[in-house]
C-alpha cells in the first residue's frame, strides 16, 4: 500500500489542489465534500492522475455523522493514515453587533468541532503509520486563516474559529510530536478561490495568493522528517503590510 491521505473540502480550490498533487504522487485518498456528483467526478480525475485508490464521502462537515463516517471508511479501506488535511471551512462575514447565533453555531461546527473530531478519531491510524515509519512520521495540515492571527473587521467569528484551530494544532504538537505526529496550521490571507469572490470589489483576484502557492507549502510539509516541526505558517499577500487578509 502506498501512502494514504484524507483531504476534506477536496473538490474545489485549495483542497482540490492538494488532492491533485497527492494523486500525482500516487497516494491512496479519502476525499470529502458536500456535492456528491462533483465528488465522484473529482475522484475519477484523481485516479487518472495516479491515485492508487480514492474513497469518497459526501456530506456536510457540520454533521458529526459525516465526520465519523470519513474516518471509518478510510480505516476500513486503508487501515493507516499518513496525512490528514483539514481544509473544509465555512466563512460568513458580519459584525459582532449583528452576527446571528445560527451562523455562529455553524461556523463553530465546521471550522472547529469537525477538525477536532477528525483528529481525535484519526489518532490511532496516525499513530500506527508513524510507528511504521518513524523517520518520516505523519502529518496533520490545517487550513486556517490570517484572520486567526490578525483581527479583521467583520470577521470576528470566522477569525475566532481559525485562531482556535491554530491553537489546537499547536497543542497537538505539544502532545503528539514526540510520537511522530507533527502538525501545521497554514494561515493565509485571501486566496484566489470561489470563497473570495465576495471581496473582489475591494481586493482583485490578481492580487490574491494563488492556490498553487499553498499546494507547494503543503507538499513541502509532507516531505519533512519527523524531526522537524512547523506549527504555524502565516502567508500574506505581496505589497501589503502582512496584517491584512
Amino acid at each position: 500500500m502506498s501512502k494514504t491521505a484524507l483531504v476534506t473540502g477536496a473538490t474545489r480550490g485549495i483542497g482540490l489542489g492538494i488532492a491533485t498533487r497527492l494523486a500525482e504522487q500516487g497516494y491512496a485518498l479519502t476525499i470529502s465534500a458536500r456535492d456528491s456528483h462533483r465528488l465522484a467526478a473529482v475522484a475519477e480525475d484523481l485516479l487518472r492522475l495516479g491515485a492508487e485508490d480514492v474513497v469518497v464521502v459526501a456530506g456536510d462537515m457540520a454533521d458529526q455523522h459525516t465526520v465519523h463516517k470519513m474516518i471509518d471508511l478510510h480505516a476500513d479501506q486503508f487501515g493507516t493514515l499518513n496525512a490528514l488535511v483539514l481544509n473544509a471551512g465555512f466563512g460568513a462575514s458580519g459584525t459582532i453587533a449583528e452576527y446571528s447565533m445560527r451562523r455562529f453555531d455553524k461556523t463553530i461546527d465546521i471550522n472547529l468541532r469537525a477538525p477536532l473530531t477528525l483528529v481525535q478519531r484519526a489518532l490511532p491510524l496516525l499513530c500506527a503509520a508513524a510507528t511504521a515509519d518513524p523517520e518520516r512520521g505523519v502529518k496533520v495540515v490545517a487550513l486556517a486563516s490570517i484572520t486567526g492571527v490578525y483581527a479583521e473587521a467583520g470577521l470576528a467569528v470566522y477569525g475566532a474559529t481559525k485562531a482556535a484551530l491554530i491553537s489546537m494544532i499547536e497543542t497537538l504538537n505539544a502532545e503528539e510530536a514526540g510520537n511522530g505526529i507533527t502538525a501545521t496550521a497554514i494561515a493565509p490571507a485571501f486566496v484566489d478561490t470561489d470563497m473570495a469572490t465576495w471581496i473582489h470589489d475591494k481586493i482583485p483576484p490578481e492580487s490574491m495568493i494563488q492556490v498553487d502557492d499553498l499546494v507547494e507549502l503543503v507538499d513541502a510539509l509532507l516531505r519533512l522528517s519527523s524531526r522537524a516541526m512547523v506549527s504555524k505558517l502565516v502567508v500574506g499577500r505581496a505589497a501589503t503590510t502582512g496584517y491584512c487578509a
